[in-house]
């Protein structure tokens, strides 16, 4: 039953994902934001740093790119983007407002990702549905990562970047 002046859940869908035969390193989403649903692209909302973050991971500025050269870019250092949550129900961005959550098969996903060595997780929602599926895989390398999310301040940028750089060991020099 909806409250008065409450917004119905709208079903959204996550995005192809962005990968190839030399994927390294797999980072996963929750599910793209609304501001990225409209943009259809990856981390689209102004307030996120995914592209900031990436862009010192792999020494590249990534934010005043295109966005078809960012995940060009991406590629060619082998780094592949996805989404855990194929699609759920969810009024406006935040993840804490998601029901329904349909769930991605990652352990068919990553099987077909010959070169894969690791899977960041972008925040805690990713992180909590992707290491269910996943578990301990023998050989790949399991990162949580703190949330690039304008959403969650509690963290500083520094904070954030310390804790992503521990990605520079799974990109390829590009």
């Amino acid at each position: 039953m909806l409250r008065l002046g409450q917004m119905p859940a709208r079903r959204k869908a996550a995005f192809p994902p962005s990968v190839d035969e030399g994927t390294r390193l797999l980072i996963l989403g929750s599910l793209p934001g609304d501001a990225s649903i409209k943009q259809g692209e990856y981390y689209a909302h102004r307030g996120n740093a995914f592209w900031a973050l990436i862009g010192d991971v792999l020494g590249e500025d990534l934010r005043n790119q295109p966005y078809a050269m960012r995940l060009k870019r991406l590629k060619a250092r082998r780094v592949g983007l996805w989404d855990v949550i194929e699609s759920a129900d969810r009024p406006g961005s935040l993840d804490s407002a998601i029901r329904g959550a349909e769930l991605r098969d990652l352990s068919a996903f990553v099987a077909r990702l010959p070169m894969l060595e690791a899977v960041a997780f972008n925040g805690r929602t990713a992180a909590l549905h992707s290491r269910r599926q996943l578990g301990e895989r023998i050989g790949l390398t399991l990162i949580d990562l703190p949330s690039s999310s304008g959403a969650f301040a509690s963290m500083s940028r520094d904070a954030k970047l310390t804790a992503w750089m521990t990605l520079t060991a799974f990109v390829g020099e590009g």
